[in-house]
């Protein structure tokens, strides 16, 4: 659910870029990526699609707090680092009204 709401929450703040991309969630990835980790996410920017990885979004990611608002936090920076990857920007570009007051 985390990952839909964010998804639709940045489809609405950037609607022509986002119109037709394709937001999926997979277990794990089925191939090692070009980083030196296990991926979270990847990016397939001539198929408009963005895939989440839930197993090691959920089990590698560390928090300094174990409790749900943290977990979506962490889920949330996920989306948005993916989405950035995918328009070429920087993830705190995405919606900078958001954190305007904090």
């Amino acid at each position: 659910m985390t990952i839909a709401s964010t998804a639709e929450y940045l489809k609405d703040i950037w609607p022509s870029e986002l119109a037709n991309v394709v937001f999926e969630v997979a277990a794990m990835p089925a191939e090692l990526g070009t980083s030196p980790g296990v991926d979270r996410w990847r990016v397939f920017p001539a198929q408009n699609r963005v895939v989440l990885y839930r197993l090691p979004i959920e089990r590698l990611s560390h928090l300094h707090r174990h409790d749900e608002l943290h977990r979506r936090m962490m889920i949330e920076t996920c989306v948005f680092r993916a989405v950035a990857e995918l328009l070429g920007k920087d993830p705190w570009d995405l919606a900078p009204d958001r954190y305007r007051n904090h």
